[in-house]
């Protein structure tokens, strides 16, 4: 008898964190500044933990390699998306991330392509989201001048949007905003402004990395067109955000969720799950397991379908390298 893997979530304190992990999703947090819940994680530097099933115990990293069946034995050597919940009480670094090629070279990791899910943004909130340089020359020379005002694109966000930040995309996160993050397996982020901000545990300020930022960052600036596909299934309702090609690591749905809905995934594929309100349940070879706000689970690939029943809202998603 299958079932879903549900995951203990590792938490990353940051210097721009705030409470609102525990508040919203009351998670217990260790003290101080929480930044991130890595929800989904096998990275090395926060895995989360399986708490049910013949796996119980393992981190995910673990389970992926030891128990490849339930991944749809991937090529993939490494468990390939990170999903994460971000409380940004202050604004993150002005930053940009490396593709696979420069990552790989540079870094021994994968490079990381990103999305953002706005569970909930104060109003007037925005975004540091790409740049107005027109050339790699005038991108170095306003960065080492330091005229953000000039570079940075600033755009407005607000709850229930969606955001996709291929790699080389000069972003940020600024403050009051929590979202839900899917990205590739990485935790490789080059600095280009921090605020001048000083890391109380240190007193120093955080490293910059200006030079790998103008040799990574995409020149000019193109904003993805998202074609965004909404499907009703009676009272409930499926949004496709992003699929391949335009992303080419992962795919990414919402599902809201209003009375039964049947699930499934193609063969091979496995399914990350998050959600992020309501409750419910869901329904696999006959065994029912409730469903609550902030929790996340995987949907192993031997599941070929299940039943979601009840009030909520889930962010799922799905790797497109197997």
């Amino acid at each position: 008898m299958m079932e879903p893997l549900f995951l203990k979530s590792y938490f990353q304190a940051k210097i721009w964190g705030g409470r609102k992990l525990g508040t919203e999703f009351g998670y217990e947090l260790p003290a101080g500044k929480i930044g991130e819940c890595w929800a989904i994680s096998a990275h090395p530097h926060g895995p989360s933990t399986v708490l049910n099933g013949p796996l119980a115990g393992l981190n995910l990293a673990e389970a992926y390699t030891q128990h490849p069946e339930y991944f749809g034995n991937p090529k993939s050597k490494v468990f390939p998306l990170l999903t994460k919940i971000l409380d940004a009480e202050a604004s993150l670094s002005v930053q940009v991330h490396p593709d696979n090629d420069y990552a790989e070279a540079h870094e021994h990791e994968l490079g990381k392509t990103e999305c953002w899910y706005i569970i909930k943004a104060d109003p007037d909130s925005y975004l540091i989201y790409g740049h107005h340089a027109k050339s790699r020359a005038e991108l170095a020379d306003w960065i080492n001048q330091g005229q953000w005002e000039k570079l940075l694109r600033k755009v407005p966000v607000k709850t229930g949007d969606f955001v996709y930040v291929p790699s080389g995309t000069i972003h940020a996160l600024n403050k009051g905003i929590l979202a839900l993050e899917t990205q590739q397996s990485s935790d490789t982020t080059y600095r280009l402004y921090d605020y001048d901000r000083v890391d109380q545990a240190t007193g120093q300020k955080r490293a910059l990395h200006l030079q790998q930022s103008i040799d990574v960052t995409t020149v000019p600036f193109k904003q993805p067109r998202l074609n965004i596909q909404k499907k009703q299934l009676g009272a409930s309702e499926i949004t496709s955000y992003v699929q391949p090609p335009l992303s080419p690591f992962f795919s990414v749905w919402q599902w809201d969720i209003h009375g039964e809905v049947i699930g499934q995934h193609e063969q091979g594929a496995y399914t990350l799950a998050s959600v992020i309100s309501g409750n419910g349940s869901i329904k696999v070879d006959q065994q029912v397991f409730p469903l609550q706000k902030g929790q996340h689970f995987i949907l192993p690939a031997q599941i070929s379908q299940w039943i979601l029943d009840g009030n909520m809202q889930i962010i799922a998603s799905e790797s497109t390298e197997n």
